[in-house]
């Protein structure tokens, strides 16, 4: 997840004694801009957390973005993920562990309503796009193959796109966050502020 709403539990994160040479970390979505860029999200989970602990730099995997061509890198990272998975062709890895946001328009990851990226059910890595910049982005189909999925909330106005990506019908063309249904869990993790329309949920 990328933004500022993970930053409190990246940093969280960085404070537990893990087993740090047994996790690897992968990104669910990259803004197309270098590492070091203020808006990349690998440079946000690398100062607030990655860069906090004993974590072997070959256990962090970052979405490439140094082609100057977002298909090429999607396709480059989706090889990455086959090689660790050890993937045939047609399967999915299983992730033990996706953290997402969640826009004001009811995107997460790099899904935005009505975008191409929606559509793509065969991939693992597609590119995703917003105001004509385009994102690398896991597809919705990835994603659900996910052990946990867990969505980070927060904000008064993220309260409308909530309360349709919650209710029991709805179009996820608009709201793209709907997709995500994962064959494993799905937690949501809310503050006080993004969680008081909930109430007016009917189901």
């Amino acid at each position: 997840a990328g933004g500022n709403t993970p930053k409190p539990l990246y940093e969280a994160i960085a404070k537990l004694d893990l087993p740090w040479d047994k996790i690897e970390v992968f990104w669910g979505d990259e803004r197309y801009v270098s590492p070091d860029h203020p808006d990349s999200n690998q440079k946000m989970a690398r100062d607030v957390w990655l860069s906090k602990v004993p974590i072997p730099e070959k256990n962090i995997h970052p979405m490439p973005t140094s082609a100057n061509n977002p298909q090429l890198d999607a396709k480059a990272y989706e090889r990455e993920l086959k090689e660790f998975f050890g993937l045939k062709e047609g399967e999915f890895p299983t992730f033990d562990l996706i953290i997402l946001g969640m826009g004001e328009d009811g995107h997460t990851a790099s899904l935005f309503p009505h975008t191409a990226a929606l559509q793509v059910k065969d991939s693992l890595v597609t590119v995703g796009e917003k105001n004509g910049e385009p994102r690398l982005t896991f597809t919705a189909e990835l994603i659900n193959h996910a052990k946990c999925v867990i969505f980070l909330v927060a904000g008064a106005n993220k309260q409308k796109a909530l309360q349709a990506v919650l209710a029991e019908t709805g179009d996820s063309n608009l709201y793209p966050a709907r997709l995500i249904q994962p064959q494993g869990e799905l937690w949501w993790l809310l503050d006080k502020a993004a969680a008081a329309g909930i109430g007016d949920l009917k189901n």
